[in-house]
């Protein structure tokens, strides 16, 4: 989850929450090859970035692999400011307050790995991090895990 960055010719650069919507989140989330709740969110939700704004009126219909593919108005041309940066949540597990994003009960997190994809599972429960007892630990909680990554 987080503010919406694009690479385009050489640079990168936010996108208008214009049209911004669940659609339009779901294509960033499987460009992404993320699983879970495509959530739109606008308002600088995630915060506002700085630089360009590359994108505008992004009006994905929900199927196309890339925002590359969705209607949206020419690279570079639009009509606003970062206050409008677009998000997006992948996470079926994040709740979304608003206007401020807090972590939600259960949330997991690798640690201490050599990648970011192996680590030490981590829950976040209560307003802290904690691990998780290995105790009847299977291939089975791994996936669960890793899905919800």
């Amino acid at each position: 989850e987080g503010r919406v960055e694009v690479y385009h010719d050489g640079k990168w650069g936010t996108i208008c929450d214009d049209q911004w919507d669940d659609r339009d989140a779901e294509v960033v989330c499987r460009q992404l090859g993320l699983s879970g709740t495509p959530k739109a969110l606008s308002w600088a939700h995630y915060g506002q970035g700085s630089g360009p704004i590359l994108l505008d009126e992004v009006q994905c219909s929900g199927n196309e692999l890339s925002l590359d593919q969705c209607k949206k108005s020419d690279w570079g041309q639009q009509n606003c400011d970062h206050i409008e940066d677009a998000g997006v949540s992948c996470d079926p597990f994040t709740v979304l307050p608003f206007p401020s994003p807090t972590l939600a009960e259960g949330t997991v997190r690798l640690a201490g790995g050599r990648s970011p994809g192996e680590g030490r599972v981590e829950v976040y429960y209560n307003g802290d991090w904690g691990t998780v007892c290995d105790d009847g630990w299977t291939d089975l909680g791994a996936q669960v895990v890793c899905r919800q990554l």
